[in-house]
């Protein structure tokens, strides 16, 4: 359904696109045959095609069937090569889409195929580098178009298009069993000439390498599709050389469409990717679970003291934020951002959730080096020297800092998993200052993180606002899932952070976040509400949510960060690994894979 946000406007819903991804960066198009969004050869590069956030004239690729009517389309199993299958009044036609993936190079392939009758092909490319702000310079050398502006070179080869008005149009007409092919490849300027791509072979490879993935993947019966599709995403949104994940392949899909809340999701959260990585690992994913532990040492490697909460793909430290004013933004929400400046915050709970991470590995075997201990125990001296620091919380508030109970529950965890190294598994390190921390910080919690008056954690120390980061306190380990602070936490929850029975992140009428404007539910949060339900004897209401959530995805099985149910429209940046690794988590809660972490004690 195509919805109108604004009058006079109409813009392509988030959840028509589908994302096309090479294991080094990422395409959107959308159901209209359009590339909207593109960025080579990087997750992080500087976009080509950027028309999502603003106009065509910020750039695009549209090819589709004059007159034509998509009736079908799907990824190949186990794949992101996409198929689409167009209906026109002359004839059928089906277009193949795909990233070429473990050859080093930087392609997007389009194909078109007749399969009916006559169609008659329209397409239309607008190179913008640098995010739609720069027009290169094109001209033809042999059978190529080459498109140059500073560092980087396009060169698409396929059927001829004619220059006109600063893009390139073509029209071709293709009878039963013809076919089309285009290939955009991008190199550096100052390379030769990229050869062209054996596209045979590329498909071929790019097949298999999905697929021995896939193949490898463990998944569970009910909610499988979702699942798996799940898993591949987060796969997808892993960078092949680095071992890096990438919250989303997007910047600035709006939290609030027309607002402010836009920021830069390509980068590579400490804490998304240890959540990540423990998905990958209940399902088989040791082997890419290990590639993020490699990751992670290299990033964080270095003074303790310099610790940051994300990184480039790459371990890249320097992410300054600015704003790309020349775009108006999707549905108007200015400003756009590049870079994130959250990468400065102190938040709190981001050790102990590596540290829940690497204790999940050292379960599944893989063994600790003469590298990563010690880094862990450099990020526990980190937490050390500043254990009574404020921080900006799990949802990085721009507003005051404050203690937030989530983080000094997370903090209580990173105490404990280290404990827990040294007792299970002969690890070396100051047991009995670590086990002092992690005690000192539970009975500081109960203390103060509970709320006397409900009996239920609070947000932050001193006030009764709650918000859905709570619901990970279970998941730490830190009480069990039925203790009596979880349900009375739930409750609190159910009455104050219910939308349309969907979990917003909090409240922001309290001005924590430093923010104007609101957002709307957050998949994430509904998908750990499913858990916290599964875990505590909810099942019909947690079987009940889950469908309703799985439900949520779009025809290719990918969600976004927000979901606004009273227009049934996806929000915020697409597609998001946070939404996804949650719902894994929360079919694992309810068919019995996932394993609660060991609690000590109860709260009363």
């Amino acid at each position: 359904m195509r919805r109108t946000w604004q009058p006079g406007r109409v813009t392509t819903p988030i959840d028509d696109y589908a994302l096309l991804a090479d294991l080094h960066s990422a395409a959107l198009v959308s159901r209209g045959g359009s590339i909207d969004w593109m960025c080579l050869p990087r997750f992080d590069s500087a976009a080509v095609f950027t028309s999502l956030l603003g106009t065509p004239e910020h750039g695009r690729w549209l090819i589709a069937p004059e007159g034509g009517t998509v009736i079908d389309r799907q990824y190949e199993d186990g794949t992101f090569v996409l198929r689409t299958r167009w209906r026109t009044p002359t004839g059928e036609a089906e277009v193949t889409e795909f990233m070429p993936a473990g050859d080093g190079r930087a392609d997007l392939v389009r194909e078109v195929t007749c399969v009916a009758g006559t169609v008659e092909i329209r397409s239309e490319l607008i190179l913008r580098l640098d995010y739609g702000a720069t027009i290169p310079w094109a001209h033809r050398v042999g059978d190529a178009l080459t498109a140059i502006a500073g560092p980087d070179q396009y060169v698409l080869r396929g059927p001829s298009l004619e220059a006109g008005d600063k893009r390139h149009v073509g029209r071709h007409e293709l009878g039963a069993g013809e076919t089309a092919t285009w290939v955009l490849t991008w190199s550096n300027s100052w390379a030769d000439l990229p050869v062209p791509l054996d596209i045979v072979g590329a498909l071929d490879d790019t097949r298999r390498i999905w697929r021995t993935w896939d193949d490898a993947v463990v998944v569970d019966r009910r909610w499988a599709d979702a699942v798996r599709r799940s898993l591949l995403v987060l796969r997808a949104l892993t960078h092949a050389d680095t071992g890096g994940i990438v919250a989303a392949p997007t910047t600035s899909l709006p939290e609030d469409p027309g607002g402010e809340r836009n920021w830069d999701y390509r980068y590579c959260w400490l804490r998304d990717s240890a959540l990540t990585l423990e998905s990958l690992l209940a399902h088989g994913g040791a082997d890419a679970a290990a590639n993020w532990r490699d990751w992670l040492l290299r990033a964080i490697a270095g003074d303790p003291d310099d610790l940051q909460i994300m990184y480039g793909v790459g371990g890249e430290r320097s992410l300054a934020e600015h704003t790309l004013d020349h775009l108006p933004g999707y549905l108007d929400s200015a400003p756009v951002r590049v870079g994130n400046g959250a990468v400065k915050q102190y938040q709190a709970d981001v050790v102990g959730e590596v540290m829940i991470a690497l204790a999940k590995l050292r379960e599944a075997g893989v063994h600790e080096d003469d590298f990563s201990w010690p880094l862990q125990r450099a990020m526990l001296t980190y937490t050390i020297a500043r254990m009574d620091e404020k921080d900006q919380g799990l949802w990085e508030m721009r507003g005051e800092p404050h203690y937030f109970t989530h983080s000094r529950v997370m903090m209580w965890a990173a105490f404990d998993r280290g404990v827990r190294a040294i007792d299970g598994h002969g690890l070396d390190g100051p047991r009995e200052e670590w086990a002092r921390f992690r005690d000192q910080l539970r009975a500081e919690i109960l203390e103060h993180g509970v709320d006397p008056s409900t009996g239920a954690f609070r947000q932050t120390y001193g006030q009764s606002e709650v918000d859905a980061s709570l619901l990970q306190i279970a998941q730490s380990g830190f009480v069990a899932y039925d203790d009596p602070l979880m349900l009375s936490t739930v409750e609190k929850i159910e009455h104050d952070l219910l939308r349309d029975g969907l979990v917003l992140r909090y409240r922001t009428a309290s001005g924590k976040d430093g923010l104007a404007g609101s957002e709307h539910p957050f998949v994430a949060c509904s998908f750990w509400l499913v858990e916290q339900y599964a875990m505590s004897g909810r099942e019909a209401d947690a079987t009940a949510l889950m469908d309703r959530l799985v439900g949520f995805t779009n025809d290719l099985g990918l969600l976004a960060e927000e979901y606004d149910a009273s227009t049934n429209a996806q929000i915020g940046n697409f597609p998001q690994a946070f939404s996804h690794l949650a719902l894994v988590r929360a079919a694992d809660a309810l068919t019995g894979r996932y394993q609660a972490p060991v609690t000590s004690t109860r709260s009363r």
